[in-house]
């Protein structure tokens, strides 16, 4: 292992010491954009996202590690010049051992002591993960890899509803709690919509011996078109009463968000009920959706 400290002038809290431990976190997702329009974009999102003081924020790493360099940058600038705990994506993809273990140096030297570690998805126009050469295939392996490498707080992905190439939820959640024996801290989960699936997955994990923290993956929904494409590459589900309201406003975008807003008002106010360890949301580089969300839900800190 590499014993050198992290750059304590950019080092900011690890996501386990608070997650899990009293109020919810409350967390948003970003991803690099492409353009500079995007990253115009970004910046204006942080900016009004940060005045409600997340608990942490975290960047996605594009398939094949189209974005590696722009993943290490962005977060290491968030923490740097917002004071803002952040968290960085790191996928298997197209990558060996040596390229990996390169990333987690680069992000460990910038002061990024949190890491998502994921297998990842296909490179696009791919439909079945491949294991590069020297790399790995499984998230797990990359976990233990990620450990070894720096004292690393380290998140993984669940999946409430099974992974969309895992047939068996059961079999799926033998492979969560396999990450977290290899030394991950918490769980974030799939985006999902019907919160009962969420607690059956979370009792399930709890009776499995998973003690770790499972923060709820949350995205509201303000295009249908979007959301199903999303949902139809990680397998998750809308409620049949929610996908009919939707589906009679389709064309109405300010319609559309008004439904899904305040569905995910609703939904978050029963998991807050319900002890949820932390909020996620996916905000696709926008923030108007999340931050209404969060100001309803008196989540601005």
């Amino acid at each position: 292992m590499n014993q050198h400290a992290p750059n304590q002038s950019t080092s900011k809290k690890r996501i386990d010491e608070f997650v899990g431990k009293g109020s919810p976190a409350v967390s948003f997702e970003f991803f690099p954009p492409k353009t500079d329009a995007g990253w115009a974009q970004l910046y204006g999102t942080i900016a009004e996202l940060h005045a409600i003081k997340p608990s942490y924020v975290s960047v996605t790493y594009g398939a094949g590690g189209s974005t590696r360099a722009k993943t290490v940058e962005l977060v290491a600038r968030i923490q740097r010049e917002l004071n803002l705990c952040a968290m960085a994506h790191l996928t298997c993809v197209g990558h060996t051992a040596d390229d990996l273990g390169q990333i987690l140096d680069d992000l460990w030297r910038e002061g990024v002591q949190n890491v998502l570690a994921l297998r990842g998805d296909p490179p696009a126009g791919q439909t079945d993960f491949k294991t590069t050469q020297g790399g790995f295939g499984h998230a797990d392996e990359l976990v233990a890899f990620a450990r070894a490498r720096h004292d690393f707080c380290i998140g993984v992905a669940g999946y409430p509803e099974g992974h969309p190439q895992c047939l068996n939820k059961l079999r799926d959640m033998e492979h969560l709690k396999r990450k977290l024996d290899n030394g991950s801290q918490f769980v974030v989960t799939q985006l999902f919509f019907d919160n009962e699936i969420f607690y059956w997955f979370r009792d399930t994990a709890r009776k499995m011996g998973i003690t770790a923290p499972i923060v709820a993956g949350i995205m509201p929904i303000t295009n249908v078109a979007q959301i199903k494409r999303f949902i139809g590459m990680c397998g998750a589900k809308i409620p049949h009463k929610l996908l009919l309201q939707l589906e009679a406003v389709e064309s109405d975008p300010t319609a559309t968000a008004e439904i899904g807003v305040k569905y995910a008002i609703e939904q978050c106010n029963d998991l807050i009920r319900n002890g949820v360890d932390g909020l996620h949301f996916y905000t696709l580089n926008k923030s108007r959706a999340t931050v209404e969300i969060c100001k309803s839900l008196q989540l601005q800190r």
